[in-house]
């Protein structure tokens, strides 16, 4: 390994690799020391983790070198949903939290995710800092540790448990009596730190449920724990099986994000169901403001936001960017492609669980299943269509690919170029309303290509037009 790099959501890397015990300790040790130089040290770190392989064990060394550096920390008494760790920042004033999850990526891979005391992940001021101090350390023993018993006694380390102060919060921003109406839920936790989260409440007000996938399983069933269509075939099969559900819901692995299967069992795409939520906040629970998406989002947003005279705020991907707008209670919504999102008054980071909920919420009250629910939207702002595709690069097309999207045609499948944007990657628009997004990705020879149109052929057009224009 030749230097430690945060990404769009923190540092990860595979296990026994570049993500090692020495080098999880010399990224702790950064960390404490931009706390220190910020003088924040003070207030204390929330330290957590997902079901991956060893994470409690990586928790329980992290927080052994910040006892090393005179700084206490709150330990998670299990694995723990991000948003709940963003919450216990909040509540407790803390400095920041260090969550070791590699999220929705497969079980090879763990990671450092650090949040500063605002409770949304780390701005890139914040993880240039940390990076810059970390590679000066590695292959170094640059910090000292106080032994977990040792520790406990003397309170620098505390164990909490966050769960109980996380949904009680969200009694006050859910309506669970309403989703009492919509009969029964499929709910699928896929082996990550959802399990007592999104159960739970629905135990609580007797909403009767099948739950699937609720045990703690580091290999995550065999899949990426990411609720994505092509990865829960057993979900599917489970609504599409059982006709008293009404709706599916389930999470990834470290809760942040959020799938939704309709009635039937049809996967939905998340930029509808952010779409969907922003016109029910503002319209069913009168909620005022704009709304965030990251430039790889559907303008199906825009047009909600549109038919309610509320601003947009495009972002870079990386729900950072979002979460810092919450932050500054300037949108009812904030969300990505990706499948994360939250909204005014919460947490400024993603959440899958309070997404999922919200969800079950709006179609009780609505009385309507989402793909109704959905046509109904179309019919008032107009139809949109999506679609992502991933593009693996020869040596010879990586060589010139920067060249060839700094000079991109007036034309494009058939349309003027109408407006560039190149806040992350080369986003074209086109003047029949339709765009394309290219976004390379920075660890492998593969662009990332987002299309949007009115309707599955234009749509069709566009991608095939993007797929020539990168790989030609």
């Amino acid at each position: 390994m030749t230097r430690i790099a945060f990404g769009t959501s923190g540092w990860r890397g595979i296990l026994c690799e570049d993500f090692t015990f020495d080098n999880v300790k010399v990224v702790i040790q950064a960390i404490a020391d931009n706390l220190t130089a910020a003088g924040e040290h003070h207030k204390g770190v929330v330290i957590g983790c997902d079901t991956r392989f060893m994470g409690q064990r990586f928790a329980q060394e992290a927080a052994q070198v910040f006892a090393g550096a005179g700084i206490k920390s709150y330990l998670c008494d299990r694995d723990t949903p991000t948003p709940v760790i963003s919450f216990e920042i909040l509540r407790r004033g803390a400095a920041g939290a260090v969550n070791f999850t590699a999220s929705h990526n497969p079980p090879e891979y763990n990671g450092v995710k650090f949040s500063p005391s605002w409770g949304g992940p780390a701005l890139p001021e914040t993880t240039s800092d940390i990076e810059r101090r970390a590679n000066q350390m590695l292959g170094e023993i640059c910090h000292k540790e106080v032994q977990l018993d040792v520790a406990l006694k003397n309170g620098l380390i505390e164990r909490i448990d966050p769960g109980p102060a996380y949904l009680e919060d969200l009694e006050t921003k859910i309506d669970f009596d309403a989703i009492k109406a919509i009969g029964k839920l499929g709910v699928d936790t896929l082996y990550g730190t959802g399990r007592g989260y999104l159960d739970a409440p629905l135990r609580t007000h007797g909403i009767p449920f099948t739950i699937i996938n609720d045990n703690p399983d580091p290999y995550f069933g065999g899949h990426p724990p990411e609720p994505a269509e092509k990865h829960i075939p057993d979900f599917i099969s489970l609504v599409k099986g059982d006709p008293a559900i009404r709706l599916g819901i389930a999470t990834d692995g470290d809760a942040d994000r959020f799938g939704i299967l309709d009635a039937d069992g049809s996967y939905i795409e998340p930029n509808y169901i952010i779409a969907l939520l922003l016109d029910y906040l503002i319209r069913v629970r009168k909620m005022q403001g704009g709304v965030a998406r990251s430039v790889a989002t559907s303008h199906l947003i825009d047009a909600v936001a549109k038919k309610h005279g509320v601003p947009v705020f495009e972002t870079p991907v990386g729900f950072k960017y979002i979460g810092e707008l919450i932050s500054q209670d300037r949108i009812v919504i904030g969300g990505e492609e990706s499948a994360g999102l939250t909204i005014r008054g919460h947490v400024p980071e993603k959440d899958g669980i309070l997404a999922c909920f919200l969800v079950a919420e709006m179609v009780a009250r609505e009385g309507k299943t989402v793909r109704e629910l959905l046509e109904r939207l179309y019919g008032e702002v107009g139809r949109v269509v999506t679609m992502r595709d991933n593009l693996k690069l020869s040596p010879e097309l990586e060589a010139i690919y920067a060249d060839k999207v700094n000079a991109v045609p007036a034309e494009v499948a058939g349309s003027k170029v109408r407006e560039v944007i190149r806040i992350d990657g080369t986003k074209l628009l086109l003047d029949d309303g339709s765009w394309m997004l290219f976004r390379k990705s920075g660890t492998e020879p593969v662009v990332r290509l987002y299309g949007e149109a009115g309707n599955d052929a234009r749509l069709a057009e566009v991608m095939a037009a993007g797929r020539k224009f990168i790989l030609n």
